[in-house]
C-alpha cells in the first residue's frame, strides 16, 4: 500500500468513528421524550432508534452530496476535481478531511462528557471549515456556491441552523396547544395511555428521519475522500459500501445509547407528558424530513431541543427551565468555531509532520488519546439505562450511582 492508500484508510476509520459517536451522541434527539415520559423503556428505545437510522440512512443521499460538495471547493468550474487536491494520491484534501473529522469528534465528545446537546453536524462542519481555512485559506470554503441558490455553508448550514429550531419550537407550541385543548375534559390517565403509544410512532418517525440527515454526513466526508484519493469521480452519487458502512456505524452508536444527553433533554430543559412528548416527536419529524429532501444539513439535535422547548411554552402552567436552556443554547453558539478550531491545529500539526503519512498517524494517535481520556473521564459519574430518568436536581447532569454501564 502506499503512503496515500493508508492515509485513505485512516481517513475512513476516523469517519465511521465520528459516525459512530453522531449515533449516541444524538439518539436523545429521537429518544428522550418517550424515555422521559415511559412510553418506551430506554433500552427498547435505543434498539428501536438503531434499526430506524439504519434504515433511515438508505433512503436518500441528498444532505450526503451536500457534505461532498458544500464545504471544500473541490471542483473546477466543469465540475472535475482540482488537480491542486488529488495530485501524490490526494493527500493535501484527505489531511484536511481527518483533521476536520478529529475537530467534530472531540467537540462531539467533549459535550457528551457535559450531558449537552450540541450539533453532531455542526461539530462535523466546524472540524472541516477550521481544517480547509487552515489548508487552504479562506477561499478554499465553499462559502456560496455560485450565487444561483442556496448553497454552499451559508445557504445550506447557516441559515437551516437559524431557521430549524426556531420552526420546529412554534410547531411543537402549536400543536402542543392544540392536543390540550382537544382533549381537554379528559381523564389524564385515558390520555396520558394513548399519547404513549403515540409517541411510540413518532419517535420512531424521528428516528428514521434522523438516519436520512445524520447518516449521510459521513457518507458524504467518505465520497469527499475517496475523490481526493482518485478512487471516485462522481460528485453527484455515493458508493453503495459507503452507504452500508455508515448506516452501520451510526445505527450501532445509536443502540450504546448516549444516557447523559438522554438526561439532560428528557428531564433537565422541561417536565414532559406524553402528549407534550408526541408534539415534539412529530415536529421534529416533520422538520427533519422536509430538510433532507431539500439537502439542508441540519442540526437534528437544535430541531429536538426546539421542538421540546415549544412544548414547554405550548402548556399552560408547565416548567421550562431556562437556565439549562441557555446552556445549551451557548453550546450551538461555540460548537461550529470551536470545532473549527481543533480541526485547523490539527491540521497545522499534521502539515507541520510533512502533511504525509507522518502527521495523518500523529493526528490520529491524538485523536485516539483524547477520546480515552475523556471516557475514563466520564466513568467517574456514569449516567445510564437505570438512573437516566432521575429526578432532575438543577446544575447536576449525572448520577453519582457508581454501576458500570454504558454511556
Amino acid at each position: 500500500m502506499t503512503a496515500a492508500s493508508v492515509v485513505l484508510v485512516l481517513v475512513v476509520i476516523v469517519a465511521l468513528g465520528f459516525d459512530f459517536t453522531n449515533g449516541f451522541h444524538d439518539t436523545a434527539n429521537a429518544m428522550a421524550t418517550s424515555i422521559a415520559t415511559g412510553a418506551l423503556q430506554p433500552k427498547t428505545a435505543v434498539a428501536l432508534s438503531g434499526i430506524l437510522n439504519l434504515i433511515g440512512a438508505f433512503l436518500s443521499v441528498e444532505v450526503a452530496l451536500t457534505v461532498t460538495n458544500a464545504v471544500v471547493k473541490i471542483q473546477n468550474h466543469d465540475g472535475t476535481p482540482k488537480g491542486a487536491l488529488t495530485a501524490d494520491g490526494g493527500q493535501a484534501l484527505l489531511i484536511i478531511v481527518l483533521a476536520g473529522l478529529a475537530g467534530g469528534i472531540i467537540w462531539n465528545l467533549a459535550t457528551w462528557l457535559l450531558g449537552l446537546p450540541s450539533s453532531s453536524s455542526h461539530a462535523l462542519f466546524g472540524g472541516l471549515i477550521g481544517a480547509t481555512i487552515a489548508g487552504l485559506g479562506w477561499s478554499g470554503v465553499n462559502w456560496n456556491g455560485d450565487g444561483s441558490k442556496l448553497d454552499g455553508v451559508v445557504g445550506k448550514v447557516v441559515l437551516p441552523a437559524l431557521l430549524s429550531p426556531v420552526i420546529a419550537c412554534v410547531i411543537a407550541a402549536v400543536g402542543t396547544w392544540l392536543i390540550y385543548a382537544i382533549v381537554k375534559g379528559v381523564a389524564a390517565r385515558y390520555t396520558d395511555t394513548g399519547f404513549r403509544w403515540g409517541q411510540i410512532g413518532s419517535a420512531s418517525l424521528v428516528s428514521l428521519a434522523h438516519g436520512t440527515n445524520d447518516a449521510q454526513k459521513t457518507m458524504g466526508v467518505i465520497t469527499l475522500a475517496l475523490i481526493a484519493s482518485g478512487h471516485w469521480t462522481d460528485t453527484e452519487n455515493i458508493p453503495f459500501w459507503v452507504k452500508a458502512a455508515c448506516a452501520l456505524a451510526i445505527a450501532s452508536g445509536t443502540y450504546l445509547g448516549g444516557w447523559r444527553i438522554i438526561r439532560t433533554l428528557g428531564k433537565g430543559l422541561v417536565e414532559i407528558a406524553p402528549p407534550q412528548g408526541m408534539a415534539a416527536e412529530g415536529a421534529s419529524a416533520a422538520v427533519i424530513l422536509v430538510s433532507s429532501h431539500l439537502g439542508f444539513a441540519l442540526s437534528t439535535t437544535h430541531v429536538a431541543t426546539g421542538s421540546i422547548l415549544g412544548t414547554g411554552i405550548g402548556k399552560r402552567g408547565a416548567a421550562v427551565r431556562w437556565r439549562v436552556a441557555g446552556r445549551m443554547v451557548a453550546a450551538w453558539v461555540i460548537t461550529l468555531p470551536s470545532a473549527a478550531i481543533v480541526g485547523a491545529i490539527m491540521w497545522w500539526i499534521g502539515d507541520l509532520l510533512g502533511g504525509g503519512l507522518a502527521g495523518a498517524i500523529v493526528v490520529f494517535l491524538l485523536l485516539l488519546a483524547a477520546a480515552v481520556f475523556m471516557y475514563l473521564r466520564s466513568r467517574m459519574q456514569p449516567v445510564h439505562a437505570g438512573n437516566v430518568n432521575e429526578e432532575w436536581e438543577q446544575g447536576r447532569t449525572a448520577s453519582t450511582d457508581r454501576t458500570p454501564a454504558s454511556v
